[in-house]
């Protein structure tokens, strides 16, 4: 750090990262505690062929222990990147106080804080899609009946998995070039580009796996839906 004398303190880059590793579970584990202690009731499943009048009615399928444990890792995952908020609260507060207060603003609070949310967008689509928070042109959709739209799901599921594995190919690529160089920012905080672009790689596979669990229950509910009628 002997290039940065003069500007006062800045976070080494092992410290970012550690901190963005262990601060969420942290707090993950602080409010799990809390909830146990609280004994919160949990409300009952809900069961799918009830709710099959909504508009994505594979959300409430029951799947199998497989997709129970995808569908765990979309959830606590958008949980820990969610929580790397409050970070760029802290460091723009940060900033705020040591411009106009000490007059002495810093070189990495903006890198830091635009980086962690590019890796966040990246790193939640498989909370989204698990969610059913993502974007759909619902023209056709919504006018067809319950298991047809389970069955358009199963359909454009493999234009999903052309994107999804196209992703995580390109961004791989992304992330080995970067470590080939030592590709690092052109701040002058200087910090390696390369785990940045490594979430792009991890944000692809997790919303790979994502839609994958969300393949399996459409086939389990498409089955069930025809047996049933």
């Amino acid at each position: 750090m002997s290039d940065l004398q003069g500007f006062g303190f800045v976070l080494p880059h092992w410290a970012y990262w550690g901190w963005l590793a262990v601060m969420p579970l942290a707090v993950m584990y602080w409010s799990a505690r809390k909830e146990k202690d609280s004994a919160a009731e949990t409300p009952d499943e809900t069961v799918a062929m009830d709710v099959l009048a909504e508009e994505d009615p594979v959300k409430h399928a029951t799947g199998n222990g497989f997709t129970h444990l995808l569908d765990w890792v979309s959830d606590k995952s958008g949980v820990f990147v969610a929580l790397w908020t409050i970070n760029a609260v802290v460091f723009y507060f940060y900033e705020v106080v040591m411009r106009y207060l000490f007059d002495m603003p810093t070189i990495w609070v903006h890198e830091s804080s635009y980086l962690l949310f590019g890796m966040q967008y990246l790193l939640t689509g498989a909370f989204a899609l698990l969610h059913g928070a993502h974007v759909r042109v619902d023209i056709l959709y919504v006018k067809l009946p319950p298991r047809g739209r389970v069955g358009m799901d199963i359909f454009t599921s493999v234009f999903f998995f052309i994107f999804a594995l196209a992703l995580m190919g390109t961004s791989w690529t992304f992330v080995e070039s970067s470590m080939s160089m030592n590709e690092i920012s052109l701040e002058t905080w200087g910090i390696p580009y390369w785990p940045v672009k490594l979430m792009m790689f991890v944000g692809a596979v997790l919303i790979f796996l994502a839609g994958l669990s969300k393949l399996i229950k459409d086939i389990l509910l498409f089955r069930r839906m025809g047996e049933e009628a």
